[in-house]
C-alpha cells in the first residue's frame, strides 16, 4: 500500500500546471518528445489519452495503460514521415504479479543529408541530425478500475558535430468502468528539461502537455468514439516569431477572427472506430490544431484529418495509419506487434 500512496504523491506533483511551462507553437525542442509511435493512435488524429489496444507502443504514450495483459508483448514500427525525414520505435512489456508492469522502448528521428553551407552559400559537404530517446517506464493498479504509471525519457540529439541532451518525464492515469466500454484518462507528458546545449547557449525548458481524455465503445453497434483536449497548460495557442536579421516579424493570431466555440475546438482531437471483433479496426481522427495551423485557405483539403486500420493474423498484430498534414504531404505509420509467450 505504501508504493502506491507513493505513486499517487509523485502524480500529483507532477500534474500540478504550476510547476510545468506551457507549450507555444513552432518553440520546441526534442522533436522526437511530441511524436506518436502507434499507428492506431496516429489513425486517430495522434493523441488521445484513453485509447487501449493491449498494443505496448500505447504505453509509450500514456504508461498507465500498460497492464498484465500485454506481458511479454513486444512491438516495432517505422514512419516515413515528412521529406527524408523517418522514425521507428522498438517496445517490450513485462509484468510481475504484485508488483506491475515495466516497460522499455527505443524511438529513433533521423532527419536525413543535408547540405552544408557557409553564410556565403558555399557548399562545402553534407550532414545528418538525427535525435533518440528511450522509454523506461512502470505502471500499478491503485484499484479494479483505476491504473497510473510514469516514464522515464532520456533524450539524446545530434546535429553534425553538435550534440545535446535532456530528461523528460511523462505522468498518467487511466480508468476504465466495469463494462469495459468506458474508458478516461489524464496525462501529462514532457515534463523536463535539456541538460546540455548544442554550444555555449543557456539550457531549456521541455514544454510540456496536459491532455485529459475519453472514450466510449457502443453497447449494441460496433463503434467506438474518442475525444482528447491537449495542449491544456497553453492558454492561447497565438505565437509569434520574433524580429530576425531581415526585420520579418510574423505572427499567428488564434484569436483575431475566431470566436470562443472555434478556440476551444482547436484544443480538441476527435477520433471514431468500427471496431466488428477484436482482431479487425478500422479507425479515423480529426486534429483541429494541425488542421487549422497548416491549412491553406484557397484549399484545405483534408489537412488534419487521418486513418487506419488494424488487423490480427496468426500471432501477429499489424497496423497501418496515414496522417495528412498538409497539402504537399502525409505520414505513414506501420506497426506489428505479437506476445512472445505465444511461440
Amino acid at each position: 500500500m505504501r508504493i502506491k500512496e507513493y505513486i499517487v504523491f509523485f502524480l500529483f506533483v507532477m500534474l500540478l500546471p504550476l510547476s510545468s511551462p506551457g507549450q507555444i507553437g513552432g518553440e520546441a525542442i526534442f522533436g522526437i518528445l511530441y511524436l506518436t509511435p502507434s499507428a492506431h493512435m496516429n489513425a486517430l488524429g495522434g493523441y488521445q489519452a484513453a485509447l487501449y489496444d493491449r498494443d505496448p507502443s500505447l504505453a509509450l504514450f500514456n504508461p498507465s495503460l500498460a497492464d498484465s495483459s500485454m506481458h511479454n508483448n513486444t512491438a516495432l514500427g517505422v514512419s516515413p514521415y515528412i521529406a527524408d525525414i523517418n522514425y521507428g520505435y522498438v517496445s517490450y512489456v513485462w509484468h510481475k504479479a504484485g508488483i506491475g508492469t515495466f516497460f522499455g522502448g527505443l524511438n529513433h528521428l533521423g532527419y536525413g543529408n543535408m547540405i552544408m553551407a557557409d553564410q556565403d552559400g558555399v557548399i562545402s559537404g553534407n550532414f545528418s541530425a538525427s535525435e533518440t530517446v528511450m522509454f523506461l517506464g512502470y505502471s500499478m493498479a491503485l484499484s479494479p478500475r483505476l491504473s497510473a504509471g510514469i516514464t522515464f525519457k532520456p533524450v539524446f540529439s545530434t546535429i553534425e558535430s553538435y550534440h545535446s541532451w535532456g530528461l523528460a518525464a511523462d505522468a498518467g492515469i487511466h480508468y476504465h468502468h466495469r463494462n469495459g466500454r468506458f474508458r478516461a484518462g489524464l496525462l501529462l507528458r514532457n515534463v523536463g528539461r535539456q541538460l546540455s546545449s548544442y554550444s555555449d547557449s543557456p539550457t531549456e525548458s521541455i514544454p510540456a502537455d496536459l491532455l485529459v481524455g475519453a472514450s466510449l465503445k457502443l453497447a449494441h453497434a460496433p463503434f467506438r468514439f474518442s475525444l482528447t483536449a491537449r495542449d491544456l497548460l497553453s492558454g492561447s495557442l497565438d505565437f509569434e516569431i520574433p524580429d530576425n536579421e531581415y526585420g520579418i516579424t510574423l505572427t499567428q493570431p488564434e484569436s483575431a477572427n475566431a470566436g470562443f466555440g472555434e478556440l476551444v475546438l482547436r484544443h480538441l482531437v476527435f477520433g471514431v472506430e468500427f471496431v466488428p471483433t477484436d482482431n479487425f479496426y478500422i479507425a479515423a481522427g480529426l486534429n483541429a490544431r494541425r488542421r487549422h495551423e497548416l491549412k491553406i485557405d484557397s484549399n484545405m483539403s483534408t489537412v488534419g484529418y487521418s486513418w487506419g486500420f488494424g488487423l490480427r493474423i496468426y500471432k501477429f498484430r499489424f497496423g497501418y495509419s496515414s496522417a495528412r498534414y498538409h497539402l504537399a504531404s502525409s505520414s505513414n505509420h506501420f506497426s506489428i506487434s505479437t506476445n512472445i509467450s505465444e511461440f
